[in-house]
């Protein structure tokens, strides 16, 4: 005991203990930390692939090393989610250049975009393909989804995800036939103009609650006419040359009858 007393007077006795204490802390959490939300890691057969599609495909684009241009954005760090999205949507390899990439039936198998992902994502950390459960929309809380989505993204995609036009010829697109995948992704890696909204914005349990109630909308109009669920635009149009023409067809008939 008393040799243990005076070893706590050493100098070098604080060191050791930030030492301990920071071992202890590390691995707690190691131990209690939630599960990724990521997908399963790829092969070293997948990223040799993956390399070959991109040389046959993104290279002249991209650059050889993806190193991009002033141009073309590099892809160097974006992560095998933002490839995922871009060539599993059909927005890459872009057909021609313009203001926004549309939206278009992919020109990849889903197994060759698998693969492009994981080249790109070797290249440097970015975010991961979401796994099944953290996309599954029965998982999700819809009701909460809605507060979401009407605080994050309805400005621009409409309350109901029918999508709306934005400056300099973009838009926002449609979101009711957009997998539940592809949504996630897009929140994670923020395409063309829309922002990023990462775990510090939208936690992951947030972002499977917003693909709760995009899907929800697919379901079609609670009741009466959703008049292409464009909100004030179609119903005010409604308003004015239906209801207002039918009043004043009414009137002129009542008019016509009581001369």
């Amino acid at each position: 005991m008393k040799a243990l007393a005076a070893r706590r007077h050493h100098r070098f006795t604080p060191v050791v203990l930030v030492m301990f204490a920071l071992l202890v802390v590390g691995g707690v959490y190691a131990a209690f930390a939630p599960g990724s939300a990521q997908a399963d890691t790829a092969t070293n057969q997948d990223i040799e692939q993956g390399k070959k599609l991109f040389i046959a495909n993104c290279a002249t684009c991209h650059g050889t090393n993806a190193e991009g241009s002033e141009t073309v954005p590099s892809l160097i760090g974006v992560g095998a989610a933002a490839v995922d999205f871009q060539v599993g949507t059909g927005r890459m390899p872009m057909q021609a250049t313009g203001a926004q990439a549309p939206a278009k039936p992919p020109q990849m198998t889903e197994t060759q975009t698998k693969q492009l992902s994981a080249y790109v994502a070797s290249l440097g950390p970015g975010p991961a393909i979401p796994s099944a459960e953290a996309v599954d929309p029965e998982l999700g809380d819809a009701a909460n989804g809605a507060a979401l989505f009407r605080t994050n993204c309805a400005m621009c995609h409409n309350a109901v995800g029918a999508g709306g036009a934005l400056s300099e010829g973009k838009f926002a697109p449609p979101l009711w036939d957009t997998t539940p995948t592809h949504l996630y992704e897009a929140m994670l890696t923020g395409p063309q103009s829309m922002p990023v909204f990462n775990d510090a914005t939208l936690t992951s349990e947030e972002k499977r609650d917003i693909i709760a109630f995009v899907v929800d909308q697919r379901e079609g109009s609670a009741g009466g006419i959703s008049l292409g669920s464009l909100g004030p635009v179609s119903e005010g149009l409604w308003v004015w040359v239906v209801g207002i023409g039918a009043l004043i067809g009414c009137a002129v008939w009542i008019g016509a009858k009581s001369s």
